[in-house]
């Protein structure tokens, strides 16, 4: 599978489109930065894709009902195999609600595309814009400006990311995860 950390190879085609580049372009960015770049937008562009169209293809999952089940299926508390099947289908129940058929489906499509696949990009989304619609003319330039002047928007994204991984954690001690203290 692909890496977003593996430096891509060029060919004649590449090579042809980066010398097509104005000459300016060219004195700022050498061809293996250029071409890591255009690999990197690639990989931002397809990869969020490539994983629901695998989710959807073979499972009952989106990229929601997939991270629910992820962080409630670490819950485990006891070793008795009764109680473990207990716990593993009461997590396939609540994940389930979010994926395909579930109760709040729309809420896992939603949140599987525009949080998750949205975080992936580095807020932007599968259009490459921030913003959606005529905002989007003001907005995405702004985004834009203030993500490249010092990176503010990935520090907002670390923190809603920290957010989520804590919400996580909540859910999964809420239906039965926590970890108490033993009783003696």
């Amino acid at each position: 599978m692909a890496d977003k950390t593996q430096v891509p190879e060029g060919n004649d085609k590449t090579k042809a489109l980066y010398d097509n580049l104005p000459q300016e372009h060219k004195e700022k960015q050498s061809y293996q930065e250029w071409l890591t770049e255009m690999y990197h937008k690639q990989y931002d562009n397809w990869m969020p894709w490539i994983e629901d169209q695998y989710l959807k293809w073979f499972g009952k999952d989106n990229k929601a009902s997939y991270a629910a089940r992820d962080t409630l299926d670490k819950t485990k508390v006891t070793g008795i195999p009764q109680v473990d099947k207990l716990q593993d289908d009461t997590n396939n129940l609540v994940a389930g609600q979010f994926g395909k058929g579930g109760l709040v489906q729309p809420i896992g499509d939603l949140a599987s595309k525009e949080g998750i696949n949205r975080a992936e990009r580095g807020g932007k989304d599968d259009q490459g814009n921030y913003v959606e619609g005529p905002a989007g003319t003001v907005a995405n330039p702004v985004a834009q400006g203030a993500s490249s002047a010092g990176g503010y928007l990935s520090g907002a994204g670390s923190k809603v990311t920290d957010g989520a991984k804590s919400a996580g954690g909540y859910l999964g001690g809420f239906v039965g995860g926590g970890k108490g203290e033993e009783q003696k």
